[in-house]
């Protein structure tokens, strides 16, 4: 019993950290576009590289 003592506070002193790092992240724009990024890499890239110069040609 005297451990509820201990445990209450501290499971809700981590719940409000739990939550404060949510919302900065979410503030930040962490969760802005979610499906972007794998959308980009199903796409593909026709574009050839150009050599720098000084390097022979493929």
């Amino acid at each position: 019993m005297e451990a509820l003592y201990l445990l209450i506070p501290l499971s809700v002193v981590v719940v409000f950290i739990a939550l404060w790092v949510y919302f900065t992240a979410s503030d930040g724009g962490q969760f802005d576009d979610l499906v972007g990024p794998g959308l980009r890499v199903l796409q593909d890239d026709d574009t050839t590289a150009t050599p720098a110069p000084g390097e022979p040609h493929p």
